[in-house]
């Protein structure tokens, strides 16, 4: 039985959204989508028919909708009331953000059917959840951690599974699940629907992957490159200690009117908004170690316009889709070159401008040039301000193996720790990436850490059904 709903025209409508119910294709007019994206042109009528599914295709592609909506209407047909604590369908996410927003765009989608959803991550109190939980509900999101610990305290039985998806698998391991994953793998019927997403498939993603789907249809969306087009960037060297200066001297613009700052390091986010506050700027950090409560007041305040400025870390900021985006600023340069374009793809949105301006010490040298090797072309170079640096335009210095370790000054661990190691010797434990993980409610944001595991088997399989 649907839900009571006023009529909504869906003539406009394009392509594979035809082929849904007319609640959810009530549902996506809704939302004021009339063309699917590549992605929903070619998974969705794949997974309508039960098929696993291998993806490779970043955030901001719509792949949400893409395993969101044939889910829905797998579990329509369904009329029985979910058991308590046993969903019918489970989405793992890495992170709060992401498994929020994908709650929220089940929610829209879902809005006249009787299909019931609950989202459930760490960093919060786990009573509502288990209430909902209680309840029943067919569409389980989480987090891997805050899972496993209501699953341990039995709130939660997954031996009813028929669709098992995760989504953004390289970030999971980047963080250090791939144990929590096989636990919950573990606890799932082997006959289900699987759906596995990465934003990249090297091996150590396809060795597990191969572990999960069965003769999986293989869908590859190549990311956006909004880099050349939109974007106008540049790169500025400078030294180490000199960032925080040249950062302040960079937002006295006013021109910058909504900025994303991205750094490595979780104390690095904290350590510039507090110099920043010093020179009268506000803003606001979001990281793994920040609660809920304060991850959701910085981004609403961002998105809202009464901060004008978000520092983040690469992890916290999957799942952020935030308009109006004019600049964003790479405090820290990322390790992976693919990574820039994801930062940098967070302004420049629904055909607007942007600008990107990235910061190169020396030691970040090699990233950078691993970035323009990526992108065929150089990162313009900006040497028209005072605190240019010869030292790290000329740098020949190879990437550091762990970043932050040993380096001192310009947002970088100084002092011996605790154990009087040397610098760097405990932060690597608690502050390479951006994974804390919540000894209790395992908030979706743990230790990377290289925990990947390769045993399970080849990282290649030629039986793969590619999706023409």
């Amino acid at each position: 039985m649907n839900k009571h709903h006023t009529h909504i025209e869906t003539d406009h409508l394009k392509g594979v959204f035809n082929k849904l119910r007319p609640e959810l294709r009530q549902a996506v007019a809704a939302k004021g989508y009339t063309e699917p994206s590549p992605i929903q042109e070619e998974a969705i009528p794949h997974l309508l028919k039960g098929c696993d599914l291998l993806g490779s295709a970043q955030t901001g592609t719509g792949k949400t909708a893409a395993f969101a909506l044939p889910l829905l209407q797998k579990l329509s047909h369904d009329n029985k009331r979910p058991e308590r604590g046993t969903p019918k369908a489970l989405i793992l996410a890495p992170t709060r953000e992401l498994a929020a927003q994908i709650g929220d765009n089940i929610k829209a989608y879902s809005r006249f059917l009787r299909v019931s959803h609950s989202v459930i991550f760490g960093g919060v109190n786990q009573n509502p959840q288990i209430k909902a939980l209680n309840r029943g509900v067919d569409i389980l999101v989480a987090t891997p951690g805050r899972l496993l610990d209501l699953m341990n305290q039995g709130y939660i039985n997954l031996s009813k599974i028929e669709v098992f998806i995760l989504d953004e698998v390289d970030r999971m391991l980047d963080m250090g699940f791939i144990h929590d994953i096989k636990k919950v793998i573990a606890k799932i019927p082997a006959e289900r629907q699987t759906l596995f997403f990465s934003a990249t498939l090297p091996p150590k993603i396809m060795t597990l992957a191969n572990s999960l789907v069965k003769n999986p249809v293989m869908i590859e969306i190549a990311p956006e490159q909004p880099t050349v087009e939109r974007i106008d960037q540049r790169v500025m060297f400078v030294d180490d200690n000199d960032k925080d200066t040249l950062l302040k001297n960079i937002l006295e613009d006013s021109e910058l009117s909504k900025v994303i700052i991205f750094t490595q390091m979780k104390h690095v986010a904290n350590r510039v908004v507090d110099r920043l506050a010093a020179a009268g700027i506000v803003s606001a950090a979001i990281h793994g170690n920040k609660s809920q409560t304060a991850r959701v007041k910085a981004l609403n305040g961002f998105k809202q316009g009464r901060i004008r400025i978000l520092v983040a870390t690469d992890v916290a900021s999957r799942g952020i889709d935030v308009d109006n985006i004019s600049h964003v600023i790479n405090y820290d340069m990322p390790m992976e070159a693919e990574t820039y374009v994801h930062r940098i793809g967070r302004t420049a949105r629904a055909g607007a401008d942007g600008t990107s301006i990235s910061f190169c010490c020396a030691e970040d040298r090699a990233y950078l040039k691993a970035i323009d090797r990526l992108l065929d072309v150089p990162v313009p170079v900006d040497i028209n301000h005072a605190l240019h640096s010869d030292r790290a335009q000329n740098s020949t210095m190879l990437a550091p193996k762990n970043f932050g370790r040993g380096r001192a000054g310009g947002g970088r661990p100084q002092g011996r720790s605790r154990s009087g190691g040397r610098p760097g010797g405990n932060y690597r434990q608690n502050n390479r990436s951006d994974g804390n993980r919540d000894s209790r409610s395992g908030d979706g944001n743990r230790q990377s850490g290289n925990n990947h595991d390769h045993r399970s088997g080849r990282a290649q399989n030629s039986g793969y059904r590619r999706s023409k």
